[in-house]
């Protein structure tokens, strides 16, 4: 269940991890293998105990949504994954010739594009990292397309595969990340940006197992983000950088590392088993690990909506986002914060309360200012 080659944890024995993690499963379930995307909505939340024990876990989030009675209705449609494909499509086409432009490189003949193909994942992963020393050693451009790196977590492997990865003269490695979202006057959504930034720093945590054991090559902790132009088909690049995502993502997987002390911490006899638990009993398997929700969950965790649904039960103020939560300080529930508002709780000493109370004020200033105007 290691997630970084130098986390410096111990490790319990796998077979016990396993063991017990099977059984918050069930027994009878294959665990739901974890992907790039669920590693990076991972870090979009570091602070969630429930995520990280599900997705340790194996527990497929979807079915358990669905058995809670509140399915998660997103996910890419038809059309996104087929624009994606053949803008990706476009890029590579010619051997590269228009990712090798925007990587600087103006001859595609003097790079090389090594054949990845092997038999199963571990046979590719072997392939891939085959290729990345061989042409760390040779000091020429190289260009994998579709390599296959693997990262170790919850005792298991997780197989991940960058659009591309760029190996330049000097040793250093580059993760390609390919959206066919737009880039508007050099700048994109900043929130797909971020997405798809926390996505490369899988890779890049994935590179990096690699490139501790290859002489001389090193890994850039900024990724080549290629979109397309002002709403065209024609590709154009940012850098961006990842490190802050990188160290969150490691921080949040390394925790995955301690997810024992997690399961430790809950009831005897709890199961997540989806098939042959009711939805009563898994509503309270679920509420026996705490969560931390946010709005930003629903674009990223099935579960989402069932925490949304038990927080506004709860009348919590994470209800209106991380930032604006930790503004509140120490009022915890939108009533409190209404309440200290109207001065009818709070201390007037704490800067929350003030800044609610100097809020209402300016509030009512203005509301009494337009209906004098109205009335003239």
């Amino acid at each position: 269940m290691s997630a970084s080659p130098d986390s410096g944890l111990s490790r319990p024995p796998q077979t016990t991890r396993r063991r017990q993690l099977a059984e918050l499963r069930g027994p009878a379930t294959p665990p739901r293998p974890l992907d790039a995307r669920a590693l990076a909505a991972l870090a979009a939340n570091p602070g969630c105990r429930r995520r990280a024990l599900l997705d340790g876990a194996g527990v497929d989030k979807s079915a358990l949504a669905a058995k809670l009675g509140s399915p998660a209705p997103f996910g890419q449609s038809q059309f996104a994954i087929v624009r994606g494909n053949s803008f990706e499509a476009k890029v590579k086409a010619d051997g590269g010739r228009e990712l090798l432009r925007l990587i600087g490189v103006e001859d595609p003949g003097t790079v090389s594009v090594p054949e990845l193909s092997a038999a199963g994942p571990e046979g590719r992963v072997a392939r891939t990292a085959l290729a990345l020393r061989e042409a760390t050693a040779a000091g020429t451009w190289t260009l994998l397309d579709h390599p296959l790196l693997a990262l170790e977590v919850a005792g298991s492997p997780v197989y991940l595969e960058p659009d591309a990865v760029v190996v330049r003269p000097d040793g250093g490695w580059t993760v390609v990340e390919i959206k066919s979202f737009p880039m508007v006057d050099g700048a994109a959504d900043a929130s797909k940006v971020g997405a798809a930034a926390r996505q490369a720093a899988v890779y890049v945590l994935a590179l990096e197992r690699v490139a501790a054991v290859t002489e001389g090559a090193r890994v850039a902790q900024s990724v080549l983000l290629v979109c397309p132009k002002d709403f065209s088909n024609l590709p154009t690049a940012s850098v961006v950088d990842v490190r802050k995502q990188r160290s969150v993502t490691r921080r949040q997987l390394d925790r995955l590392t301690r997810i024992d002390e997690i399961a430790a911490a809950l009831p005897e006899g709890v199961s997540f088993d989806v098939a042959e638990r009711s939805a009563e009993e898994l509503t309270a398997a679920v509420e026996c690990v705490p969560h931390q929700y946010a709005p930003e969950c629903l674009a990223a965790c099935e579960l989402a909506f069932h925490c949304r649904s038990r927080t506004r039960q709860a009348d919590a103020v994470e209800t209106l986002g991380r930032s604006v939560r930790g503004e509140l300080g120490g009022l915890t529930t939108v009533a409190a914060v209404l309440a200290a508002a109207r001065g009818e709780e709070g201390d007037p000493a704490d800067p929350a309360v003030a800044a609610l109370r100097r809020a209402r004020a300016l509030r009512e200033e203005a509301l009494s200012e337009a209906g004098a105007r109205a009335c003239r």
